[in-house]
């Protein structure tokens, strides 16, 4: 009888096809998927989507050297044999999240250098304070609108939507051009129709982008702009498509992910009636156990090489899961608390460089929601939850929880902005949640921090007047479009 080859033997690779992380079934348990791949030894075969091959690293220090040895493995994804040479075709749904774009994620050397130090100045120019009470006052309005109701769908209804909303304030993006980018977006991390959610994002991009170089403002977008690297209009969209993707479908899994684990987890939920509230912690348990994105950092060997007894072929993708490497059985530990040694933020040259504004958004959404809804429960079992889908995301399709009904304050009336009239029938006018969006709060356009950011950017001009509020037209109110969208109404 011949014994099998011990893990880490290429010849474990000739013992089975790849492994599909793709369907329901890895949805629901990929954390077993990742025990089995283990078997192969630091790397293992996968299958991202039909026809699509890869090799995903599951050990914490081969992640490591992956993220950290540019000079053996390249983000280019120009290097990509399989997409180059016709076997991936250019409508599979994971080509969106993997192709080559000229942004500080998918480049290397000189390239990267410049992409990311526009990037990390920009995101430098954020005000923490200012970031912290927009998204205060923006989860506000949402709660408002389903706390008398004493039931909700929070990643409908909450998660999903807050996101969006900071990200237009950010960016200086009206609605109507944030509805099309999120369902851009969310078309391209559900791999559902890919090549229209892509030309969707491209189209939309360009539209800001042409509206910030004829009005700049204090924003993301224009400080980009005009930013000495001085990026043209592709370079544009094309770091936008990564700073937004990031901060849309990550964010609102991270901020369900913590909300499920702490209406779920005797060690987190027993505390929330006490009064206490420990989100940090349930953050870090978060990005150690189910990072919003699970499996990503897409690679390429500049070479073929062996990879810790892993074949690895010059421009095959390798995938980094980030779940897998964190829950490596060598790093086996109960004390996650305050650890910030896992890889969800990603490590190396292209680590996340939004981080920290990540993180105080999350923190600061799930904090405001139980502070206001304290008593708030799962309505269904945590194991009847379900995963959406996906090789990369860890997402929930919904998160249905029930609280004691608390009625809203009516506001008292509000005088009418300049440029919007009242009601025809004369009664005093109660602004909707729509017309009270934080955006159209006086000095809540600005996110420069004071004193004065890094002398890498030059003191421009980007702070316009806002323009009055128009008249209602037949246009569904925001909230009402984008609720209904997320809800495929």
């Amino acid at each position: 009888m011949t014994s099998a080859p011990p893990p880490g033997c290429p010849a474990h690779r000739a013992q089975g096809p790849a492994t599909p992380l793709y369907g329901p079934d890895f949805a629901a348990d990929p954390h077993a998927v990742y025990g089995r791949l283990r078997a192969y030894g630091p790397a293992a075969p996968v299958e991202l989507a039909p026809r699509v091959q890869a090799t995903l690293v599951t050990d914490y220090r081969a992640a490591l050297e992956v993220l950290r040895s540019p000079e053996r493995f390249a983000k280019d994804a120009r290097r990509w044999r399989a997409l180059a040479e016709g076997r991936v075709e250019a409508d599979n749904p994971v080509v969106p999240m993997m192709a080559y774009r000229p942004n500080c994620l998918f480049s290397d050397g000189d390239d990267h250098r410049r992409y990311r130090q526009a990037v990390d100045d920009s995101l430098a120019r954020i005000d923490p304070n200012a970031l912290r009470g927009y998204v205060e006052r923006s989860a506000d309005n949402l709660i408002d609108r389903f706390t008398a109701l004493g039931e909700a769908d929070l990643l409908g209804s909450y998660a999903k939507v807050l996101p969006l909303l900071v990200f237009q304030q950010l960016f200086g993006c009206p609605p109507e051009l944030g509805d099309r980018l999120v369902e851009g977006f969310s078309g391209i991390f559900d791999g559902v129709d890919a090549e229209r959610a892509d030309a969707l994002i491209t189209s939309s991009l360009l539209e800001l982008i042409a509206l910030k170089r004829e009005r700049p403002g204090a924003d993301m977008t224009s400080w980009l702009m005009a930013h000495p690297v001085q990026l043209g209009d592709e370079e544009m969209v094309h770091q936008l498509v990564v700073l937004i993707g990031a901060g849309t479908e990550p964010q609102q899994n991270l901020i369900a992910n913590a909300l499920r684990l702490l209406l779920s987890d005797d060690r987190f939920a027993g505390d929330l009636a006490g009064g206490s509230m420990p989100v940090e912690d349930a953050l870090d348990e978060v990005l150690w156990l189910d990072p919003p994105m699970a499996n990503y950092a897409v690679h390429y060997p500049v070479e073929d090489l062996d990879f810790g007894g892993v074949p690895l072929r010059a421009g095959d993708p390798v995938v980094v899961s980030f779940a897998a490497a964190n829950t490596d059985p060598v790093l086996r530990s109960d004390r996650r608390t305050g650890n910030r040694a896992h890889l969800a933020w990603s490590a190396g040259p292209h680590h996340c460089p939004a981080k920290d504004p990540a993180r105080l958004i999350a923190a600061t959404a799930v904090e405001r929601l139980l502070d206001r809804l304290p008593d708030l429960e799962l309505a269904v079992p945590a194991d009847r939850l379900v995963w959406r889908p996906g090789p990369f995301h860890r997402a929930l399709t919904a998160l249905p929880v029930r609280f004691p009904p608390v009625p809203v304050p009516v506001p008292a009336p509000a005088p009418v902005r300049p440029g919007h009239p009242g009601p025809a029938d004369g009664r005093p006018h109660h602004p909707s949640s729509a017309e009270h969006l934080p955006p159209e709060t006086p000095g809540e356009s600005r996110w420069t921090a004071r004193p004065a950011p890094s002398r890498s950017i030059p003191p421009v001009a980007t702070s316009t007047a806002r323009p009055p509020a128009s008249a209602p037209t037949g246009r569904r109110p925001l909230w009402s479009s984008l609720v209904a969208w997320w809800r495929g109404q």
